[in-house]
């Protein structure tokens, strides 16, 4: 095992540089991660183009890899052993609270990277922080007795495992938050990875229509929709798309509207509001607008709408998740499209984000080419 490890480390606004660490030290209750993929996603565009800090970063939230060494008390608290392909969680979790009893550790606050100066979160968390190793654009990762772990199911290649993170986040908004179910009728705004994600999970779980958005430059992202179960997709730079709703609904609207977006700002949820139902639709957002002028209050309380934030996923939501990876229902592959090496981290985060590399949904850094 080599004594040092390549990192792709961000260094500021759109920059990134290879670093070497020193190899950690892996006491009893801890185990070091060989990372075969680092999914990437809009959050890391975000990120990267503006950093929440000036701290040296090695990003990569989407980790899959194997266990490359286990200490006896990791392996006997958590089931793991060296040779497991796993996926593990971008929250590092206290253990304690509330939250993480529910196995809910987007809200625990050791996760919390916004307020916690101490909170741990891989992808977030400065790699000046001993033992460094805290993103998956590296060789190794470092997972302390408080990482989150899952099992990557046999049969399901590392690279398939990479999209449990935005299939999680399927689970988590479009099930267990919008309580999309049979004979639900679903519009879903945005086709990149969450967008295409989430059009997955609707399917299976039974909804009967589930309409899919997009603008002219992701025409081959809405024929991806497509043939992952979408009912119908609207061009909104060709068509008017609430007219094109009503049309398809015959006026009735939808139940839901899940906005998976990226810098559309307000327009996203002023549609949702006029496509729901007549009443008691849902909208999910996961946009973070500073502010919304004019927002159409008085519209959402008489149109009695539940309006609901997308952020992340819970333990249960990435356990199904990989049961819905490992079924092979859906052509996933249609999702992971692109690969790309540790020295073009840059280049893989800017094509996710439509600049770079065209085509490009879910892309999959490798970090040992």
């Amino acid at each position: 095992m080599t004594e040092r490890v390549l990192a792709a480390v961000r260094t500021g606004p759109s920059q990134m540089e290879i670093r070497e660490y020193p190899m950690p030290d892996i006491p009893e209750d801890a185990a070091l991660l060989k990372m075969e993929v680092a999914g990437i996603c809009g959050t890391d565009v975000k990120l990267f183009k503006t950093p929440p800090s000036n701290a040296p970063t090695i990003m990569g939230h989407e980790n899959i890899g194997y266990i490359a060494k286990a200490g006896r008390e990791f392996t006997r608290r958590k089931g793991f052993k060296e040779g497991d392909l796993v996926f593990v969680e971008h929250y590092v979790m206290c253990g304690k609270c509330k939250w993480c009893h529910q196995g809910q550790y987007r809200h625990c606050e050791n996760t919390d990277w916004r307020n916690n100066p101490d909170g741990i979160r891989y992808g977030y968390t400065s790699a000046e922080r001993a033992p460094h190793l805290w993103g998956g654009f590296a060789q190794y990762v470092y997972l302390p007795w408080n990482a989150v772990v899952h099992r990557v199911p046999a049969g399901v290649t590392p690279e398939l495992a990479g999209l449990v993170t935005p299939m999680a986040n399927g689970v988590e908004w479009s099930l267990f938050d919008s309580n999309v179910g049979y004979n639900s009728t679903v519009l879903i705004q945005g086709p990149g990875q969450q967008g295409l994600s989430q059009t997955v999970i609707c399917k299976q779980a039974g909804a009967s229509l589930i309409i899919v958005t997009g603008t002219t430059k992701d025409t081959a992202r809405l024929e991806v929709a497509k043939s992952l179960g979408a009912d119908y997709v609207i061009d909104v730079q060709k068509e008017d798309p609430l007219a094109r709703i009503m049309e398809i609904t015959g006026g009735k609207g939808v139940d839901v509207s899940l906005d998976c977006t990226a810098g559309a700002g307000t327009i996203p949820i002023l549609l949702g509001v006029e496509a729901l139902v007549r009443k008691a639709g849902t909208i999910l957002v996961q946009g973070e607008l500073k502010e919304f002028p004019n927002f159409p209050l008085e519209k959402m309380t008489v149109k009695a709408i539940t309006l609901k934030s997308a952020r992340g996923h819970s333990y249960e939501a990435c356990e199904l998740a990989l049961e819905q990876i490992a079924s092979k229902r859906f052509d996933l592959e249609k999702i992971t499209t692109h690969r790309f090496g540790l020295k073009d981290a840059a280049v893989a985060i800017q094509s996710v984000g439509g600049q770079g590399v065209p085509d490009v949904i879910h892309a999959s850094l490798l970090p040992w080419e």
